[in-house]
């Protein structure tokens, strides 16, 4: 039994190599999706680097529009092409190239544009070190576009740690561990006198991939914090706008209970309607904005659960100072967002009713115009039924006189014939012809729906 089951199990191998053999050669016959490579390069599209203690991390990030992303990149590729690399291909989203002091990491986003420098131990040991030099360097690529935010972020040992509360403000200072108590991290989110926000990170011990993903997360969540703090300015210069539209609404509605005349409701739904306009115009300029904010706030709290923040004694964590602080402006524009979706549906249905009223108001007007016509067309049928009655009296006078000088010529052709006795038997025929002519050709020149109604009349 062992052994033909042993026999049966090697048969099978060779069966199952052999299929998938088969199979690796036809798939090389599918038609992939048009997407699929990139796609499977996604995930793989912004790796952690090693970073080993001690380093000095400097980070930038500008706001770019396409066409300053599109200039941007080819700047970029001229700088690579100096230090003998290609640069970026054309749908490539980030790249690093090693320059003179460190490495230089480049990195486009859907709205900004991002360099991040991982200077080499000798310019990062120590605090205060060469940023000012490293800035200078960034200045000789053409600025992206507007700067947005600077940060330094400096890894060192526990010998080598900074005293955090002489450089960064007791107010602001902000103190957790992370990765198991591994490192220690401080922050006061406050730009010193040189521009940059500092970041200070105590190694204990981490695997230089660790403290790469660390760094990254950390990066990431300053540059999404301010992003989503974007949307505040807007949302403080929309609240005026909305507030004048949210009273005006409330003025135009009280008036359409008061007025009547079809013309009032007409300039009222002339001043709804702008109203609307102007609302859907700022509508539709902040849109984005605050769309954006609502997802760079969420890759801010996502950044801080993959972090994994650990509270230091007499400290502030990391998520309580920012929500503390950015929870108020999000709100802002939140509570923005939702007035002027309110106040869209409000004006919709204001518009709708006073619509309503209006068409009730031409529907009678219509009526009465439609009263005023029929009345009109009234009087114009008895009067042409007078000029009818009228001209068929006075053509039939004018033929049966002259039938009377022609009867009345017989005598003097030899023939006896009693004029007045001829003239009184045509009368009757004279007149049911004329009738007949001129009915008929009246009515072949009026429309017909007065022939209609004259002849329902009659």
């Amino acid at each position: 039994m062992n052994e033909i089951g042993e026999a049966g199990s090697n048969d099978s191998d060779v069966e199952v190599r052999s299929l998938r053999l088969e199979f690796s050669s036809a798939s090389m016959q599918f038609d992939p999706h048009e997407q699929r490579q990139f796609v499977l390069e996604e995930v793989h599209a912004r790796p952690f680097r090693p970073i080993v203690t001690p380093a000095r991390i400097l980070h930038f990030a500008f706001l770019t529009a396409p066409e300053e992303a599109q200039a941007d990149r080819a700047a970029f590729t001229a700088l690579c092409n100096k230090f003998g690399t290609p640069g970026p291909g054309p749908i490539a989203h980030h790249y690093g190239v090693k320059l003179d002091h460190g490495i230089l990491r480049w990195e486009q986003h859907t709205e900004f544009t991002s360099y991040s420098w991982r200077i080499s131990v000798g310019h990062s040991s120590k605090e205060g070190g060469a940023v000012t030099e490293f800035a200078e360097i960034m200045g000789r690529i053409p600025q992206p576009g507007r700067h947005l935010a600077s940060i330094e972020v400096l890894v060192a040992t526990p010998e080598e740690a900074p005293d955090l509360e002489a450089i960064f403000l007791q107010e602001s200072l902000c103190a957790m561990s992370a990765e198991n108590g591994q490192a220690v991290i401080a922050t006061d989110f406050r730009a010193a006198a040189n521009g940059f926000v500092k970041i200070r990170v105590i190694d204990r011990g981490l695997p230089p991939m660790r403290i790469g993903a660390l760094v990254q997360r950390l990066l990431e969540l300053e540059t999404y914090r301010v992003l989503a703090l974007l949307g505040l300015p807007e949302a403080y210069r929309l609240a005026p706008s909305v507030r004048r539209i949210e009273e005006q609404l409330v003025e135009l509605t009280r008036q359409m209970t008061e007025v009547t005349t079809l013309e009032a409701n007409q300039q009222l739904l002339d001043r709804l309607a702008k109203l609307a306009a102007d609302l859907e115009a700022g509508a539709a300029e902040s849109l984005y904005r605050f769309g954006a904010t609502r997802a760079y706030q969420s890759i801010v709290q996502g950044r801080l659960t993959a972090i994994g923040f650990e509270p230091i004694e007499e400290h502030q964590t990391f998520s309580a100072f920012l929500n503390r602080r950015m929870a108020p402006a999000l709100r802002t524009c939140a509570s923005i967002e939702e007035r002027q979706i309110n106040l869209s549906r409000k004006l919709a249905r204001a518009t709708q009713l006073l619509r309503a009223k209006v068409d009730v108001g031409m529907e009678a007007q219509n009526r009465e115009i439609l009263s005023t016509l029929s009345e009109r067309a009234h009087m114009q049928l008895r009067l042409q039924q007078t000029v009818e009655g009228l001209s068929i009296a006075a053509i039939s006078y004018y033929v049966i006189g002259l039938l009377g000088h022609a009867v009345g010529a017989a005598p003097h052709l030899g023939v006896s014939i009693d004029a007045h006795l001829v003239m009184a038997l045509a009368i009757p025929i004279v007149l049911g012809a004329v009738a007949i002519l001129v009915r008929c050709r009246l009515r072949r020149h009026q429309p017909a729906e007065t022939v209609a109604r004259g002849g329902a009349h009659n």
